[in-house]
Formats: C-alpha cells, structure tokens, sequence
C-alpha cells in the first residue's frame, strides 16, 4: 500500500505535465472505480474511456465497455490487452502488485483518494478535468455540487434531531453486514445529517441479534439489490433482532441504489439530500 500515492491536484497537473504528447494525442483511459466512470462520463470525456472494471455500472453505456476485473482484484493482463495509456484508480484499487506491474510498464497509474466525504469527490472530478482535457466542465460539475451541499447544509441546520441509522448490506444466512466505520454508509449517513448507529469497528461486519439490538437505530437503510435478495422490506423487518429496534417497531426502513448511495461521485449530493429528507421529514422541502 505504501507504494500507492493517493494525487491530489497539484499531483493531477503533474500527471497531465508529464504526459506531453497527449496534447495531440488523447489518453487511452481503463477507468476503475464506479465514481471514476461517472465522473469521466459527467464531464463528456467517456470516448477516452477503452476499458472499466466490474463495479462501473453508471451509467448504463458504461456496462456496454470492456472490463478488467473486479477493482480490488484487478488482472494486469486485462489491463495491457486494451493497450490504456492511463489508469485512473482510487485508493481502494488493488492488488498492489497488478499496479506496480502496470508501472512497470510505462503506463502511468492514477490514484485519487476515496475517503468518504465530498472534499474527496472534489478532488477526483477536479484531477479528472485536467487529465482529460476538461477543466471548464469539472469547474462546472464542482460548482454545481457545493452549491447543493451548501443548500443541504442549511436545511440541515434548523433539523431537531440526529436519527440513529443501520445501514446493512447483506443479511446472507441471517447475520446483516453492517456498516461500522471509515464505509462509505457512515459517510453518506453523516452528510444527510444522521449518526451511524454502528461505529465500535471499521468496515463491514456481520452482527449478532443482540448487536443489532443494541444499536437503537431509527432507520434502517438499505441498497436496493438487498431488498430484493430478501424478498421485500418487510421481510428484512420481521428478522427477529430488527423488530426489536425503534426503526423495526415504527417500520422505517429507507432503500436506495447501491450507486447512487455509496458511490461519492457526481451524484453525491443528490444522494445526501434524498436521504436527509427521508431522515428529517421536517425539513423545509426547496428545489
């Protein structure tokens, strides 16, 4: 992991600096990560985009493009076959290996950081502008997000409470994932102005009935794709630990697209903003 810098923009201008020859002739990109797909597309720039990885489901004509691999297990021959000039990556990118072989080989590797907050969104739409020769469209797109996180942050502020919120992943053999800290589900959890109602670990991890119970949480949040894998909301609030919650007795479960609610991309403030509204029915509801 050492090996692996995460570039923020003073490190993007180096890249495209480094990088002369692209003036006349446009990078091959091999985009990985589900944010960096979206971005590239955002900005217009999706023809430099040759190759993705599996989680680059947004949007839908990026489904239709060749793919590496799954982005923590990234195949470096997957990558050469489609002769990129550049990899753009984020942090959780890997194996270090595969990118230190791409290195190897002269192609130049990217990484943005992916830490969860929108600071970090602007960094990757900002650092992706320049490499792709899109400056004036990420400022846009940049301007365009603090501008919805400024109005959020204002509707935030007249909210009485603090919802508690279990966010689950999976509840594969009865056990739901939960998202503990440093996920993108406290982040995004923590930008609609609710506190994760899990945070004794880090990451994902499956919960005993009484962890569950002890949460208190006031919502339960959940992907779509769960929701369907368990037969309905109401399936996934009959489980016998989450019918003791506030949120199982008062049945408020909130379900959103794994994307659009994980993936601190473009999208990020829409995300936040839906999910503060389900949150926080009191607050004052303005484009």
């Amino acid at each position: 992991m050492k090996r692996r810098t995460a570039l923020g923009l003073g490190a993007a201008a180096a890249v495209a600096a480094a990088l002369p020859a692209q003036a006349q002739k446009p990078p091959r990109i091999v985009s990985v990560g589900s944010s960096i797909t979206e971005i590239i597309y955002g900005l217009g720039a999706d023809n430099l985009i040759v190759g993705v990885d599996t989680t680059s489901l947004y949007p839908e004509a990026a489904r239709k493009l060749p793919q590496v691999g799954y982005m923590r297990a990234l195949s470096a021959e997957g990558v050469l076959s489609l002769k990129p000039t550049l990899v753009i990556a984020t942090t959780a990118a890997g194996p270090a290996g595969a990118l230190d072989q791409l290195k190897a080989t002269g192609i130049e590797i990217m990484i943005l950081p992916d830490k969860y907050d929108y600071d970090s969104v602007i960094t990757k739409i900002a650092a992706i502008g320049k490499v792709t020769g899109k400056v004036a469209e990420a400022d846009a797109m940049i301007a365009r997000g603090r501008e919805a996180m400024k109005s959020l942050a204002g509707k935030l502020a007249t909210a009485r409470t603090h919802p508690r919120v279990l966010f689950l992943l999976s509840m594969s053999g009865g056990a739901p994932q939960a998202a503990g800290k440093d996920t993108a589900a406290a982040g995004i959890i923590r930008l609609a102005g609710g506190v994760n109602a899990v945070d004794g670990y880090s990451g994902y991890r499956p919960l005993t009935p009484e962890s569950v119970i002890a949460s208190n949480a006031d919502f339960v949040l959940v992907t779509s794709q769960t929701v369907q894998a368990m037969g309905g909301k109401q399936a996934i609030l009959d489980q016998p630990s989450l019918n003791r919650t506030p949120a199982g007795k008062a049945g408020k479960i909130i379900e959103f697209d794994t994307l659009l609610l994980l993936g601190f991309g473009p999208r990020t403030p829409e995300a936040a903003t839906e999910l503060a509204m389900a949150l926080h029915p009191d607050l004052v509801r303005t484009p």
